[in-house]
């Protein structure tokens, strides 16, 4: 106004506190988290270390996206990519595998080779814990069977008929039907499992900015004041500098 400076605004993306629990479960099953994102270097890096996200690769145009996903498989990684609008359609097919969000785009969801039903980060590393859950019931069923096969088939066969051990083909028939329940019964164990229930990481304990209501983590915030016994912690200096021209209006904020 008349040449001066009337006022600011600061726009934010508040991050999910699903996120938090997410990005968590996946680094403890051994996965290392990348992030992709448009946004500039500077907010792509408070969000990963507010995340604990392994690495990033900020301001990715939609059309390079696939490029990074195809760079990462080239330096050995098997890359699940999750996704939910059309500019993620390229790499999600360009991925090992492919994860839609539920409540994602038509484009993104056909890409996909999984689709989540709920918008929820959180069933990403659920999805992941099934999916080994299954593979490791689907092994303990073959080796079962394969050496269950071993030794009742070569018994049915008679070849212990010169030491006197017959297998009467009804029990043969009885003994392969119980290793088909057993099979059955192993798998059916999969309808009772339940994911692992993990503590929320320490960052998620955040604090309010008083000026912008903004949601920071201390370690991450830009400064922080001392004031009337009490630490304030401010997301920008612009936050700081207002602050310190009314501190007690702000205080009530917090």
């Amino acid at each position: 106004v008349d040449g001066k400076i009337a006022g600011a605004f600061t726009l934010s993306d508040k991050i999910r506190e699903e996120s938090y629990e997410a990005v968590k479960k996946l680094k403890d099953r051994g996965i290392k988290v990348f992030m992709l994102t448009g946004d500039s270097q500077e907010v792509a890096k408070w969000v990963a270390e507010e995340l604990g996200i392994d690495d990033y690769f900020a301001q990715v145009l939609p059309d390079k996206k696939a490029e990074k996903i195809e760079y990462l498989k080239e330096n050995g990684y098997k890359v699940a990519m999750v996704g939910d609008g059309i500019n993620d359609a390229p790499a999600l097919v360009t991925a090992d595998v492919g994860i839609a969000i539920g409540a994602g785009t038509d484009v993104a969801i056909e890409s996909a080779d999984v689709i989540l039903v709920k918008n929820d980060p959180r069933d990403v590393p659920k999805v992941i814990e099934l999916s080994r859950k299954t593979y490791s019931k689907m092994v303990q069923n073959l080796w079962w069977a394969a050496g269950y096969n071993v030794v009742t088939i070569p018994l049915a066969a008679g070849v212990l008929h010169n030491f006197g051990v017959i297998l009467p083909p009804w029990i043969g028939a009885l003994v392969m039907s119980l290793s088909t329940v057993i099979v059955a019964l192993n798998a059916q164990t999969l309808r009772k499992y339940e994911p692992k229930e993990v503590q929320i990481m320490e960052k998620r304990q955040l604090v309010t900015d008083p000026v912008c209501g903004m949601k920071i983590a201390p370690e991450t915030a830009y400064s922080k004041l001392e004031h009337e016994a009490r630490t304030v912690y401010f997301c920008s200096q612009h936050c700081e500098e207002e602050f310190k021209k009314n501190p007690r209006k702000y205080m009530k904020k917090i």
